[in-house]
């Protein structure tokens, strides 16, 4: 895929007959699109198609999909949105910890030198502009490591977040997938590395992706 739609990408398209179904979408799917043009790039294999997910109301809601790159009318990278610092201008903050938080960790990530985007509901609301994080959301964030942290680095920043008031789940996008920050840092035995063919057991997230020895 082109770096623009790589995994986490967000891509605004015209709507549900934009996308490619495996099987008839349910009503839920519809009404989502209707409201949010809006789907996310998912982990998998395209085969010439972008594999996307569309998001619905309920945690519940999730449903792969499939796009054709021509439907693509407009695409936010995670590290894009970060950029835009677009969280400053709305005034869901002060109802939404998640939103709140981005403040603290932009200026904690790039005091590091860190690059970093939200994912999960709070990226797609500063995405598409539709109110989509709750007062209880979880910050999903990415951050690109195409060359290994050291762990002490990967322990450091774990703490500092762990600090801030809301629950940070932050996930390694290193070259052959993504592993979980939290994972990394405790370093006991094989990590679980997700790949765009599933979960891979690994010893070295920056290494080849092949099952870890027992």
């Amino acid at each position: 895929m082109p770096p623009e739609v790589t995994t986490h990408a967000l891509l605004r398209v015209c709507g549900a007959d934009s996308v490619l179904w495996t099987d008839p979408p349910p009503a839920w799917a519809l009404a989502a699109l209707a409201r949010a043009p809006w789907v996310v790039v998912r982990r998998a294999r395209g085969a010439g198609l972008i594999p996307v997910g569309v998001r619905g109301a309920l945690r519940a809601q999730r449903l792969a999909a499939w796009l054709h790159p021509g439907q693509v009318l407009e695409s936010v990278t995670p590290t894009g949105l970060a950029e835009r610092r677009g969280w400053l201008t709305s005034e869901r903050r002060t109802r939404v910890p998640a939103l709140a938080a981005l403040d603290a960790v932009d200026a904690l990530l790039r005091d590091r030198g860190i690059g970093w985007g939200p994912c999960g509901s709070v990226g797609f609301e500063l995405a598409s502009g539709t109110p989509t994080a709750s007062p209880a959301s979880d910050l999903d964030v990415m951050i690109p490591a195409a060359t290994p942290l050291p762990p002490a680095d990967a322990v450091a920043l774990l703490a500092a977040l762990a600090r801030l008031p809301v629950r940070i789940d932050v996930q390694l996008e290193v070259p052959h997938g993504a592993v979980a920050l939290a994972e990394y840092a405790a370093a006991r035995g094989p990590l679980v590395l997700r790949t765009v063919d599933g979960a891979r057991l690994v010893r070295d997230p920056w290494g080849a992706v092949v099952p870890a020895a027992a």
